[in-house]
């Protein structure tokens, strides 16, 4: 059955009924639902916990690094207080105004368990919203990219579009026990949330506290993720907002910052497994974004440094406007 699906792909089959799909590029695996959350069945089985789930997977050493447990990756989005989205665990798929337009995938994935190496998903919020998720290979071999583009449908102008993406770690060997690191934040114009706790609720409009909040490293180790809140504003009738996120897994905490810097990467949270706080034997996985208002990560500079930076080269003002932000929106 496998191998006449694999062959239909080649062909350009894509199927609008199908509810996921497993993608590759060769290095890094990914499980893609039909609503653009991570988290499906079917993969091979990792190494250590022998999980056939797939969410986001490090081909080279098989390490499995978010559907163990609890499978919380998703996102949500919301506009003048209608809000949706899909997240397996945490708050269903799809839960609140969000309804399925279309899946498809295509491409050709190098595992026998691939589908494929690209995947579409189109939704739509209510009467308001069409939410498009991309899954591609990036340029990069280490990430997978994700073009996110919001079209307000509604005919009338909106304000406050809200997005949120929430994720949490399960990173062999030492599932439910990993470091994870947020940077960049405190530069990003449009993050509005930041902090450790990947059980968030993906609905932009509900409470998120965590541990460590804005830019913090190597948190942990304890089981816990990364989510990220987004508010980009009005959108004029007809219009649309695009920004990309980032999954993927490099050999190196050195070799991710490299990667996220090819692409552009402004904003980031590394999981390291609890044996590998430094990033240096094994997956520093990645889950990172651009287009939300921040700088680009420079990859000379190692995770210390760029704290440092943060602080003492561009001062704190962009803390303190991102806390007035945040502000506004608990207001």
């Amino acid at each position: 059955m496998k191998k006449f699906l694999t062959a239909a792909l080649m062909l350009g089959a894509a199927s609008a009924a199908q509810a996921a799909a497993i993608l590759d590029n060769g290095t890094i695996m990914i499980g893609v639902g039909d609503y653009g959350q991570l988290n499906v069945s079917g993969g091979p089985s990792s190494p250590v916990e022998g999980t056939t789930a797939v969410g986001l997977r490090d081909l080279r050493t098989g390490y499995e690094a978010t559907s163990h447990g609890c499978q919380c990756e998703g996102w949500g989005v919301s506009v003048n207080g209608l809000s949706g989205g899909a997240n397996n665990s945490t708050d269903g798929s799809p839960f609140g105004a969000l309804s399925l337009s279309s899946f498809s995938f295509g491409g050709t994935g190098t595992s026998p368990f691939s589908a494929g190496s690209n995947a579409t998903s189109v939704t739509t919020l209510g009467g308001a919203l069409r939410i498009t998720h991309t899954f591609t290979p990036s340029v990069n071999s280490n990430l997978f990219q994700v073009n996110v583009n919001i079209e307000n449908i509604s005919g009338e102008a909106t304000t406050n579009l809200l997005y949120r993406r929430a994720f949490d770690w399960d990173i062999e060997p030492t599932a439910f026990n990993e470091y994870s690191t947020i940077q960049g934040t405190a530069l990003a114009a449009n993050v509005i949330l930041a902090n450790d706790n990947g059980f968030c609720s993906s609905n932009p409009l509900a409470g998120c506290s965590g541990s460590f909040s804005g830019d913090f490293i190597d948190a942990g180790p304890t089981d816990h993720g990364a989510v990220f809140g987004f508010d980009f504003g009005a959108l004029a009738a007809g219009g649309s907002y695009s920004f990309n996120i980032y999954y993927g897994a490099a050999p190196t905490e050195a070799a991710a910052l490299s990667s996220l810097g090819a692409v552009g990467g402004q904003i980031y949270s590394f999981g390291q497994a609890s044996n590998d706080r430094t990033g240096g034997n094994g997956s520093t996985f990645i889950f990172g974004f651009d287009g939300v208002g921040g700088v680009v990560v420079n990859p000379g500079v190692p995770e210390p440094g760029i704290w440092a930076q943060l602080i003492v080269g561009f001062g704190l003002a962009g803390v303190a406007a991102r806390r007035r932000r945040r502000a506004t929106v608990a207001a």
